[in-house]
This record gives C-alpha cells, structure tokens and sequence, in this order.
C-alpha cells in the first residue's frame, strides 16, 4: 500500500492520530536500523500519517538517530510530517548502579536533545524496569512476557529502600531534563516494570512529584494485565499524556487492530469523551506476538476507526 516516491497519500489522517514506532520495527526489526530513519518516515506518510513517532532505543541506536537528525527534520519539513513523541528506551535509568544511572541520565539528556530538535513535544520510556536477575546481558526486547518475569530472580544484595530512593531520585532528574528542553516525560505501561499498571503509576508519581511526569495509556498492556481501562482513564486523567492504541485478546501481549480483541470499544472512548481527553492517540498494532498479516492495510484502518471517535 506504500506510494510511489513523491506522490500524496489519497487522505491524510488528523494530526492527533500518530503511527507508532511500531509500525518499522514490525516491517524492519528491533531495533530497525537507524540509518533508514527517513524511509520510515515516508513509509507512514504514504499512508496517510501526518504524525509519527521515532525513537532511540538503548544507546547505539540512539546516538545514530541523534547523528542525523538535522537530515530527519529537513524530512519531515518537507512532507508536512511531525513527530510529536520521541522514544528513548534507556533501562539503564533504573539501574542499581549509580554510575550506570548517571550514564543513562547522560543518553536521556542526548535523547531530550533529538526530540527537541525533531519538533517533539513529550519523550515516552518504558516504567522504570526493576534489576531483574537475567541469565547473562540485560536483553535487547521490547517487553517481557509473565514466563520470562517469572524465571527472573532479584540480586540478592538488592537493598530496596535504598535501591528506591537512587531510582526516585534519577527521575526527578529526568524530569528536570525532559523540563528543561520544554518537553514532558511520558512513562509506558508494560508487564514486568514498575509502572505496569495505574496504581503502579501513581504510587511512582507520587514518589517523584515532578509535574513533567506523565502517562502514556496503553490499551493492550493494561488490558492483558487486568487493569481496567474505563477506570484507568478516570484515575490518570490529571496525568494522562499520550495514549497507545490497539486490542488484546486478554490472555498475553499482543496489539492486534481494533475488534480483533476483546476490548469494548464503546466504553472506552465513552470514558475518554467523558475525562474531555484532547490529546493524541497512537495506532500500535504490530509486532512479533501479533499475526497482522497485513500490516499497512491494519494502520490505515485503525486509524480510520480513531478518526471516527475523536472528539
């Protein structure tokens, strides 16, 4: 369904309704290579997109997007494109190690850097992921799943108060950087980290108190945690930032397109009318865990389907 090169896309969707970085990862791997940062782009203009995100996960990947974001924006100039959310995927930020902390915090800076200069408004982060116990090197994924949680011990000199008040302490950090480049901090929910869940991002919140401190909502995440999603979105209205939309069968993650899963639909964009939510929503369908067969055709018609319940 991509267009040919320089041609414009038959419609162009709302610009509240961003593709999802998923949508590369999906089609090119993860992390799909930076040096093609561009093609993604206009990958998802040709579908209609007039927002996407991007991200920098971990740091070899981040530094290369942030090498060649000067040719990135001269891109998204030219096609009338915005990326309102840049993702920076640094697990190193909730690290034990406070030297490993500080190297993240140094990323994050460089991260907040990119998503500046590429128009962004929010960077979006995974929850802080506790200091699992994996069989060798911290692996490079997009989340884990109950069985992998499950297999993962905690480092038996673990100290818990003191291990919290290091990891509070690197968010307000954070915070202060994502404020200082006029950007919010947007943390996602996924099984495993420490903001998996509404409650788990309240309590986090409250510890960090920073009002740069937002949530992205993720339909699929939270649903497949039995985290209701009507509930949810009262509770984190005064929080909520970005929300990451897709269905769920509710029996493990996966992010298939609306009415493929079990999610009511009506419910939830009553509720989101109901809170007088604004903001944007991401179409993230996709992934190794989900059979979209055809992945194109499931972004332009998903975000057919948000385009008809925006406010």
């Amino acid at each position: 369904m991509v267009a040919p090169s320089g041609r414009e896309p038959k419609e162009r969707f709302d610009e509240r309704i961003v593709a999802c970085y998923l949508h590369p990862i999906t089609r090119h791997g993860y992390p799909p290579p930076a040096e093609h940062t561009v093609r993604y782009v206009e990958e998802l203009h040709a579908l209609g997109f007039r927002s996407v995100e991007l991200e920098g996960i971990h740091e070899s990947h981040l530094r290369s997007v942030a090498a060649m974001r000067d040719d990135v924006r001269r891109a998204l100039d030219d096609l009338e494109v915005r990326v309102p959310v840049f993702c920076v995927v640094l697990p190193g930020l909730a690290s034990p190690e406070q030297q490993a902390r500080e190297h993240a915090l140094t990323l994050f800076a460089l991260g907040c850097r990119t998503a500046r200069d590429l128009g962004a408004s929010s960077v979006l982060d995974n929850g802080p992921l506790p200091p699992y116990a994996f069989a060798g090197d911290l692996p490079v994924v997009r989340h884990y799943d109950d069985a992998v949680i499950a297999r993962a011990g905690m480092p038996v000199a673990l100290e818990w108060p003191a291990y919290w008040r290091g990891l509070v302490e690197t968010f307000q950090r954070a915070c202060d950087i994502a404020a200082a480049h006029e950007l919010t901090y947007l943390l996602h929910p996924a099984i495993g980290v420490l903001c998996a869940t509404t409650d788990g991002f309240l309590h986090f919140r409250e510890a960090v108190d920073h009002p740069a401190l937002r949530f992205a909502l993720d339909t699929a995440n939270q649903f497949v945690q039995h985290d209701p999603l009507a509930l949810a979105l009262v509770r984190l209205a005064p929080y909520l930032g970005y929300i990451h939309l897709s269905d769920n069968r509710g029996s493990r993650p996966e992010h298939v397109p609306p009415g493929e899963g079990a999610i009511d639909w009506d419910v939830f964009f009553d509720t989101l009318h109901a809170i007088g939510y604004q903001g944007r929503i991401g179409v993230d369908v996709g992934g190794s865990e989900s059979d979209v067969g055809d992945l194109d055709r499931a972004y332009v018609d998903t975000a057919r389907f948000v385009a008809r319940h925006l406010p």
